[in-house]
């Protein structure tokens, strides 16, 4: 078990570190995805979730549908955030890159740039403070607590209402919830479970809220459908996507998109998968995020994802 989940992480670190070099101003973030995935793919993995690129309110759960137009710009913050396994052993991680270019002063004023930068810098050092934290037998709400007390120093804010989360084998969200504030939990990580930390930083009030995009779901539970269609879509889903996350670019290759989308709003709203609505900041300031996966053991952790 421990070893499939270092395994999966060393492949997400080095796709992580790969997809970086791509990352440019003009850069279309379908291909960007399009990359991690099949990487991680041809290194003989299985995608854990589809992988989410978030550019600055947007906080997460963006993928590209198919077909898709958008584009990073110089300045932008990008938020990878990408997830293999091996035989379900789950390893999780992310890291936000400001876009780089020759007109990045000409777009951004020194103290916009600085700022963006620090807030890199304290999502990263939330991270950090929470890594130092985790020891079998230390609250989560302490760790909830670390991550809160380095982000506030550098001015920002922790988004409140998303949390890390533990891993199990096929489970991508396995019961615990590894929040960034200090929200008083007094329950206690044990020596060998597996959790992904994920603060996120803002300039912002620290909420999320849904958008009305939605390019990712779950698969939750077979149901009988009058439409044919709608039927074979969910067989699809359920053979193929029954465990993890899945994209709904994923499935364009065997259905055609309009009917496609139809399908799987009959199927969300009858509860047959479970959509994961995009998620930006309700003031639509810009965020950065930071993650790694860890392993609980002896007096501390094993990173993963490093």
């Amino acid at each position: 078990m421990i070893e499939s989940y270092e395994k999966a992480g060393k492949i997400v670190s080095k796709v992580r570190n790969e997809a970086i070099k791509l990352i440019k101003d003009d850069l279309l973030i379908l291909d960007l995805v399009e990359f991690v995935e099949g990487e991680i793919l041809k290194a003989d993995a299985g995608i854990a979730f589809p992988c989410n690129v978030s550019v600055n309110e947007m906080t997460a759960h963006y993928t590209s549908p198919a077909n898709d137009k958008t584009k990073i710009s110089t300045g932008d913050l990008v938020k990878l955030d990408l997830g293999a396994h091996i035989d379900g052993y789950i390893a999780d991680s992310a890291i936000t890159i400001m876009v780089p270019g020759k007109n990045l002063e000409e777009k951004y004023d020194t103290d916009t740039i600085n700022k963006h930068k620090e807030m890199i810098e304290a999502s990263d050092a939330g991270l950090e403070a929470a890594i130092s934290t985790v020891r079998p037998g230390v609250e989560i709400g302490k760790i909830g607590a670390a991550v809160e007390e380095a982000i506030n120093e550098f001015g920002f804010k922790p988004i409140a209402n998303l949390n890390g989360h533990s891993l199990e084998q096929w489970e991508l969200h396995s019961g615990l919830s590894i929040p960034s504030i200090n929200d008083k939990s007094t329950v206690k990580l044990k020596e060998g479970d597996a959790i992904a930390i994920e603060p996120f930083a803002t300039d912002g009030i620290g909420i999320v809220t849904d958008t009305p995009q939605t390019y990712i779901f779950r698969y939750l539970k077979d149901k009988p459908f009058r439409m044919t269609h709608t039927q074979k879509v969910l067989r699809e889903i359920k053979t193929n996507y029954a465990d993890l996350p899945f994209s709904i670019r994923w499935l364009t290759d065997k259905f055609n998109e309009n009917r496609l989308n139809s399908s799987m709003r009959q199927l969300s709203q009858a509860m047959a998968v479970y959509p994961y609505s995009a998620l930006r900041e309700k003031t639509n300031c810009w965020v950065s995020q930071s993650e790694h996966t860890v392993i609980v053991e002896g007096d501390g952790c094993t990173i993963t994802t490093k």
